[in-house]
């Protein structure tokens, strides 16, 4: 019985090139013991050289360059002084300069510019460019004409936003072609005829629930240039030129 068990095992192992029965060979992995991950894998930290550790710390390192001039008890009392408070114009283009809000937040903007004529609107956003757009918003709206309109205009019209907490400002006039200014004088519009409107330097604005005579207070203040008092018609008139003041119908 032993010997039929030995001869059946003996029958069942491969035999080698001399006909000698060879030993059990163990079977081949069907599944790759190797991790299909690793090549994914970040590779291993490499530690920094001395160099590299010199450099990182330069760097790093505050670049201090102090001078006599510096230590002197005079330029020490100068720095000591406070500086002067920004106006509310140059604030208002520190806001509009900003970095914008991260993805995913609420974002408010300064104001909104609406064009009376033109039925458009423009938002005022920190942190996003609009120069462009502002000049394309000032266009005039008869003959479709844009020109190279003065930022410093945004500025005023966003200082005004912050000040009396405006969403909307409303523009009643920018950008007057020459045509279109000619057309105005010839029915008889009170309109100069060498306008700072035809420049590109002038804008007429109203907030709603400001009064006109506050609101030309406010841009009084700014120093920025001329401005136009129009009680009757609820606007005024806002432009970088000299500095000047009248009163309208």
């Amino acid at each position: 019985m032993h010997a039929a068990i030995a001869l059946l095992c003996a029958s069942a192992l491969p035999a080698t090139a001399d006909g000698q029965t060879g030993a059990i060979l163990p079977a081949e992995p069907l599944v790759s013991l190797s991790d299909e991950r690793e090549p994914h894998f970040a590779p291993p930290l490499r530690e920094r050289s001395k160099k590299e550790i010199w450099r990182l710390e330069k760097a790093w390192r505050p670049t201090v360059h102090l001078r006599d001039v510096d230590l002197s008890p005079k330029h020490k009392g100068a720095a000591a002084r406070p500086k002067a408070a920004p106006t509310a114009s140059l604030a208002a283009e520190a806001r509009l300069a900003e970095p914008m809000e991260p993805a995913g937040t609420c974002i408010h903007p300064v104001t909104t510019l609406f064009n009376l004529w033109n039925r458009e609107a423009l938002p005022l956003i920190a942190g996003q460019p609009y120069k462009h757009r502002f000049q394309l918003f000032l266009r005039d709206h008869y003959t479709k004409q844009a020109t190279q309109a003065d930022t410093r205009l945004a500025s005023i019209l966003a200082a005004a936003a912050i000040r009396f907490r405006a969403p909307r400002i409303d523009i009643v006039s920018g950008f007057r072609s020459p045509k279109y200014n000619l057309m105005l004088r010839k029915k008889g519009h009170q309109v100069a005829r060498e306008s700072q409107h035809m420049q590109g330097t002038a804008v007429d604005f109203r907030i709603h629930g400001v009064d006109t005579e506050t609101l030309r207070e406010f841009v009084r203040g700014l120093h920025l240039g001329g401005v136009g008092y129009y009680p009757h018609t609820h606007f005024i008139h806002a432009d970088t030129g000299k500095v000047r003041y009248w009163q309208g119908s």
